[in-house]
């Protein structure tokens, strides 16, 4: 309401320049709150045009509704809590992430398990709120004027908040309270309980930078033999895996053992990071695309290229495996591998950098 319009209640078309002047804060703190709450109303200009009380207080129908609403809340804390219990449960029964060939019955229900309590804990929040909102709270339907506000709006209009939540029934619906309650327990501690993934991270470490590789492991084939520099033809390619317990299921540990043939090795030129990383004629690059993370398996020896075959990324050995064609813009990591006192094929320590499509490049080349 603007100045010079007359307010209601005023007498004779009495001025007044606003509420916050025609009522001090000392007047307005000895109101009560169904006063302030009238008076506010008043001044803003709002016109109640239909009420709805709700049930009456005691009545068949509030109790009926309380206790569907109650029964809603309660199960969507019970779910809340059965998502803690799976999630803490997943270090008595997945003490270790690692992939296996074969799952067990419980890492293959645990994420599925997750989804279905929290996710139906929500729903029974949403049918709760919905059940509470229909059939328990007053509805009144009003129109109001919009205006500038003051501390007189600030007053009344905490008074009608106010009002609304004693209307609302909550003091003394205690069976909704108490569910309340439990159910928010229930959700809070569910939202909370991820975040011990930063304390108990799976992950330690470096991840992205280290693989199974590391000095004096053996380079074995797929069935578990070793190798020996002369086992191989020039020209040949063969996939190896570090000689550690799950070493050949490793995600990131395929790598590829060239035997150049002997114009590549006049034409090799190795990056300077990567010098001494060959033994004779013996190279061993990384099999993981460092576009896409596809296994890269197709060599052409003619052209010295390696090639990825889901989006035809090529990288030329002679230049240690630069990209010179396709979506590939970072080299294959190389291997740098030597013989043990047996004669066999070792690592002689793990990937200088990380394999496969890394989110950061080394300023080496």
């Amino acid at each position: 309401m603007t100045a010079g319009e007359t307010r209601p209640g005023s007498t004779g078309g009495q001025q007044h320049s606003g509420p916050d002047e025609e009522y001090s804060r000392e007047r307005l703190a000895t109101m009560s709150r169904d006063e302030l709450d009238a008076l506010g109303a008043s001044y803003d200009g709002v016109e109640v045009l239909h009420v709805d009380p709700g049930p009456a207080p005691g009545s068949r129908l509030e109790k009926r509704a309380v206790r569907q609403v109650g029964l809603l809340f309660f199960l969507a804390g019970l779910l809340s809590f059965a998502f803690v219990v799976v999630y803490v449960g997943s270090g008595w029964f997945l003490p270790e992430w690692s992939w296996t060939e074969h799952e067990s019955t419980w890492s293959a229900l645990f994420t599925p398990m997750l989804g279905a309590t929290l996710g139906l804990a929500l729903v029974f929040v949403g049918l709760g709120l919905v059940l509470y909102t229909k059939k328990l709270l007053p509805h009144e339907t009003a129109v109001q004027a919009k205006h500038e506000a003051g501390h007189f709006d600030q007053m009344t209009t905490g008074a009608t908040l106010v009002t609304w939540g004693h209307r609302s029934g909550l003091a003394r619906r205690k069976l909704l309270t108490r569910s309340l309650l439990f159910m928010g327990g229930g959700i809070g501690l569910a939202l909370i309980m991820p975040l011990g993934g930063l304390i108990k991270n799976p992950n330690k470490g470096n991840p992205l930078g280290t693989t199974p590789w590391a000095k004096g492991v053996r380079l074995l084939r797929i069935d578990g033999t070793p190798i020996r520099p002369g086992d191989a033809e020039p020209g040949s390619l063969q996939t190896v895996f570090p000689g550690v317990e799950g070493g050949n299921t490793a995600a990131d540990a395929a790598t590829m053992l060239f035997r150049l043939r002997p114009e590549q090795v006049a034409q090799f030129q190795p990056r300077p990071a990567n010098e001494g990383f060959g033994y004779a004629d013996y190279v061993a690059f990384s099999k993981i695309c460092t576009h896409a993370g596809c296994p890269v398996s197709l060599y052409e020896q003619e052209t010295s290229r390696i090639l990825c075959p889901c989006h035809q990324s090529q990288f030329d050995i002679v230049l240690d495996a630069k990209p010179v064609f396709g979506p590939a813009v970072r080299p294959l990591p190389q291997l740098p591998i030597t013989v043990d006192s047996e004669g066999y094929f070792v690592a002689r320590s793990d990937y200088i950098e990380a394999v496969g499509p890394t989110y950061w490049n080394r300023e080496r080349i």
